[in-house]
């Protein structure tokens, strides 16, 4: 559990969703942080979005390379964690993917 490390837009963590419901993406897996700076530095929870390899190609999903795996960003699953659920942190998205993945969110919610 990661307690007084300092979380950043754009890193990603392994991250336990457990329990989870339904559909709802689960088990331990990467997630990338999306919450602003601003917000991270003064709350305990943060907003993810869940790494998979093993996605089919939707618009919501935006495509990436990771510690040499290849996989997607689940941004139409992305949820709120406690900084409790932070496991360990596994390094950061290239600027490019991260772009990409802020401008789907943008497409989502501007809507």
């Amino acid at each position: 559990m990661v307690m007084h490390e300092v979380v950043q837009r754009g890193d990603v963590y392994l991250i336990s969703l457990d329990p989870t419901r339904g559909d709802e993406i689960q088990k331990t897996r990467p997630c990338v942080i999306v919450s602003p700076d601003e917000l991270n530095a003064h709350l305990r929870t943060f907003i993810v979005a869940p790494l998979t390899t093993g996605s089919h190609p939707y618009p919501f999903r935006v495509p990436c390379r990771f510690q040499d795996r290849t996989g997607h960003i689940v941004l139409d699953q992305i949820r709120t964690v406690d900084r409790e659920r932070l496991v360990r942190r596994l390094g950061k998205l290239s600027p490019s993917t991260f772009r990409n993945a802020l401008a789907v969110l943008e497409e989502m919610f501007a809507s």
